[in-house]
């Protein structure tokens, strides 16, 4: 099997969930919204409404707030890449993959200015050989053509197979073995009581990394 490694960006390689607590601070202070608004907001996205276009109108409605939807989702996406943060232990784990011949991907749904806004703010645009956003592509995962995309930036085909890492059940685990990649699954509790086939099963990317290093 060739060293090539996918990697998923929020909650995978990034923390979203502390970036999102972060967000929910200061968009409680902004608008006084007071300390039960905060668990509010972080039960409302808890809940599974992370697509933010229908989680804002229903933040809109709940404090009848005067910005648009969209005002208030475009200014969500303008911060969000300032906020979030990479460990220097993870981008050194991605330079130590590659230096171990690996050919190193991200591979991420979500809008592109948001997703490419934390790939480079966190300086993961330099970290890895290539970055694939479903917002540029006009595909998403779990579809093939998303991974066929990122192997052939890296100057490989999926034919000769690869891992794909990441948090979603769905999207990366499933999408990734659909593709005829092995798989590592990041359990961060959301996911509970669901069946899976991913190849292994960590917490943290770090694991993940240690595992391509050991099997690769």
């Amino acid at each position: 099997m060739q060293r090539l490694a996918l990697f998923d960006l929020d909650n995978t390689l990034v923390n979203l969930d502390e970036a999102f607590r972060v967000w929910v601070g200061e968009f409680v202070d902004e608008h006084g919204l007071g300390c039960e608004a905060a668990g509010w907001l972080i039960g409302l996205d808890a809940a599974g409404y992370p697509h933010r276009e229908v989680f804002f109108r229903k933040v809109r409605e709940r404090f009848a707030l005067s910005q648009s939807v969209d005002e208030l989702w475009s200014r969500y996406r303008r911060r969000m890449p300032y906020l979030v943060r990479c460990r220097p232990e993870v981008t050194d784990g991605l330079s130590r993959l590659r230096a171990m011949g690996w050919r190193v991907a991200i591979i991420t749904n979500g809008t592109p200015d948001n997703q490419l806004g934390k790939i480079k703010q966190t300086g993961l645009a330099e970290a890895v050989d290539a970055y694939v956003l479903c917002g540029l592509e006009g595909v998403r995962k779990p579809e093939a053509a998303l991974f066929e995309i990122a192997a052939e930036r890296c100057g490989r085909t999926l034919a000769k197979g690869g891992w794909m890492i990441g948090d979603n059940l769905a999207a990366d685990i499933a999408g990734g073995r659909a593709v005829g990649l092995r798989t590592v699954w990041i359990d961060r509790g959301t996911w509970r009581d669901h069946e899976h086939d991913a190849d292994h099963v960590v917490t943290d990317v770090l694991q993940a990394m240690e595992i391509l290093e050991t099997e690769g």
